[in-house]
C-alpha cells in the first residue's frame, strides 16, 4: 500500500512562502519517491497547491492514503482534508502528537486574519480524536477512511516514536531543504 506523507518546511516571519514536501511510501518503511511543493506563508492556497501536486503526481492512482502533519501549512495556511478527499477521491488523515490549544488557535486566527472564522470552521470540521501507539497517544481526524482502518495504518507504518514514516520522513527532508540539515521534530 502506498501513503503520501506531507509536512511544510521551518519557515522565518516575514517569509511569502514555505516549502511543502511529500514522501510516497510503500508500507511500512519503503521510500518510493519525493515531490515537493510550496504554499503562501498565513495564505489561502494550502488545499490548491496540495490538490496540484497530488493530482499531478505520477504515484496518483497508486496512492491509498495522505496524511498530513497538522490541519495546516506555512503557519495557518488550514488544509480542507474533506475538500481534497472529494477532489482527488483519496483519503486523508491529519496528525498532531500533542492535542491543539483550540482557545489559543482561535485567538491567535482572531488576532491575525479578518477570515479567522472561515479558517476556524475548516479546523473545527473534522474533530481529532486520540490514537496509542506504543510510544504515546498522538491526534489524527480522517476523511474518507474509517477509524479502524486509519489505526491500522498508523501502526503499520509507525517504525520508531509516535509519527508515522511518511510524515517523519517528509518532515526531515523539508527541514534539510530550508535549513541545510534535518533537525527538529515532526
Amino acid at each position: 500500500m502506498r501513503v503520501l506523507g506531507i509536512d511544510d518546511s521551518p519557515f522565518q516571519f516575514g517569509d511569502k512562502r514555505a516549502l511543502v514536501v511529500g514522501v510516497v511510501m510503500r508500507l511500512p518503511s519503503y521510500l518510493e519517491g519525493v515531490m515537493r511543493t510550496e504554499c503562501q506563508v498565513d495564505g489561502t492556497d494550502a488545499n490548491v497547491v496540495l490538490d496540484r501536486m497530488i493530482m499531478r503526481s505520477r504515484y496518483r492512482d497508486q496512492l491509498r492514503l495522505v496524511m498530513i502533519d497538522g490541519v495546516a501549512l506555512g503557519g495557518f495556511n488550514v488544509v480542507d482534508i474533506s475538500l481534497l478527499n472529494r477532489r482527488t477521491g483519496i483519503p486523508f488523515v491529519t496528525v498532531t502528537r500533542d492535542p491543539p490549544d483550540m482557545l489559543a488557535m482561535k485567538e491567535a486566527l482572531r488576532d491575525h486574519f479578518d477570515d479567522w472564522e472561515s479558517r476556524m470552521s475548516v479546523i473545527m470540521k473534522n474533530p481529532l480524536r486520540e490514537v496509542p501507539t506504543d510510544h504515546k497517544p498522538i491526534y489524527v481526524s480522517e476523511v474518507g477512511i474509517d477509524p479502524e482502518m486509519t489505526d491500522e495504518l498508523i501502526r503499520g507504518c509507525t517504525v520508531r516514536g509516535a509519527l508515522p514514516e511518511p510524515i517523519r520522513i517528509a518532515h526531515l527532508i523539508a527541514t534539510a531543504m530550508v535549513m541545510g540539515e534535518s533537525r527538529g521534530r515532526a
